[in-house]
C-alpha cells in the first residue's frame, strides 16, 4: 500500500519473479503481499513462485509502473523503496531507500 497502492486503488496487475538464487523446486500459486496488514495490501495475486521461497530471499516486480514512485506515500512510517533499473543483467540504483532518518528530517522540534 504504501510501496505501490495501484493494484489497491485500479487493480493493476503485475507479475513477479525471484531473482538472486536459483531453484529447483516445483512452483506453487501464491498472494505476494506488503507488510501492512491491511486487506487491500496485495500486490500480486495467484502468483507462480517456487515453493522454496524463504525469508531474505528478493522477489523482483518488473515494469512496476510509471507512477509508481509518485503514488507511493509513507503510510504508517514505512520508508518508500529503492528505485533499480536493470539492462543487460547489471543493475544501477536510481533513488534510494528512504531511511528514518529521512522521515525524522521533516519534524519540527520545538
Amino acid at each position: 500500500m504504501s510501496d505501490n497502492p495501484r493494484p489497491a486503488l485500479y487493480s493493476a496487475p503485475y507479475s513477479v519473479r525471484l531473482i538472486g538464487r536459483t531453484t529447483i523446486g516445483a512452483c506453487q500459486d501464491v498472494d505476494v503481499v506488503g507488510h501492512h496488514c491491511e486487506a487491500g495490501d496485495i500486490l500480486v495475486r495467484g502468483a507462480r513462485l517456487p515453493v522454496d521461497l524463504r525469508p531474505g530471499d528478493l522477489l523482483a516486480v518488473p515494469a512496476s509502473g510509471a507512477y509508481r514512485l509518485s503514488t507511493s506515500s509513507g503510510y504508517n512510517l514505512v520508508g518508500r523503496p529503492a528505485v533499480v533499473t536493470v539492462h543487460h543483467n547489471r543493475a544501477r540504483p536510481l533513488i534510494r531507500r528512504e531511511t528514518v532518518e529521512d522521515l525524522r528530517a521533516r519534524e519540527v522540534l520545538n
